[in-house]
């Protein structure tokens, strides 16, 4: 593991956590992000469960930067020792361009968002799977683009630092493509969104690869480039 790209990752890690408004917020949607329980986090920092819950809950007063330092090295300690799955997959967002012929916008919230909001706002109609559950991000993507000229590895890099969030497919014609492409992938989305369709005109497989996967798919009319701009704007 590099040593850089660990550093990089820490700073970012806790830079985010440290001056967010809800910095128990960013400190949940991080540990989330690794795939890390809260007990398991609480058994290597050596604390109860409900330490870390009141931290994210914001029923305990946020922790100082040397606290949100230590937790942030106990995260990427365990990612480490399990092979380090997610800092490789985070470091390659670190380094890697982003083709904006590919994705077309992609933006990461400090907290979470629910669906169902989310949702109301490019006026999403559903196709399966609920809206009750959270992103902390979004990524708009060329679906004919990323599906022809990204490698598997390369897909990858649409989920930002997330994997809690919404991809919007553009210019799809039944959702099959970019839900058998994420269906073959090692990470999975909270939810796709696939632009420029009615529920009824989506493939009868989409529905069933996603159920097995527990990602909620919508269906929106709105033109992609005011998805951009709507999303852009709102203040969540």
């Amino acid at each position: 593991m590099k040593s850089d790209l660990r550093h990089q990752l820490a700073e970012k890690m806790a830079g985010e956590i440290t001056l967010s408004d809800s910095p128990g917020k960013a400190l949940k949607k991080w540990r989330m992000s690794f795939n890390i329980p809260q007990g398991v986090l609480s058994d290597y920092l050596e604390v109860s469960p409900s330490v870390i819950s009141d931290y994210e809950s914001g029923r305990r007063k946020s922790p100082g930067t040397a606290v949100v330092g230590k937790i942030v090295d106990t995260i990427l300690t365990i990612d480490e020792k399990s092979g380090g799955k997610y800092i490789k997959k985070f470091g390659k967002i670190l380094y890697a361009d982003i083709d904006d012929d590919v994705i077309y916008d992609i933006h990461d919230y400090p907290q979470p968002v629910t669906l169902s909001a989310f949702a109301a706002v490019i006026g999403c109609k559903t196709v399966c799977g609920s809206l009750s559950q959270s992103i902390f991000g979004y990524t708009i993507i060329n679906s004919l683009h990323a599906i022809t000229q990204l490698s598997s590895n390369e897909f990858n890099r649409i989920y930002g630092w997330s994997t809690e969030r919404a991809l919007i497919f553009t210019e799809v014609t039944s959702g099959k493509s970019p839900m058998v492409a994420i269906r073959v992938t090692p990470f999975k989305p909270r939810c796709v969104v696939l632009q420029g369709l009615e529920p009824e005109l989506v493939h009868p497989l989409v529905p069933r690869m996603a159920e097995r996967d527990h990602i909620t798919v919508l269906t929106t009319t709105m033109k992609e480039d005011e998805i951009v701009h709507v999303l852009r704007e709102e203040k969540w």
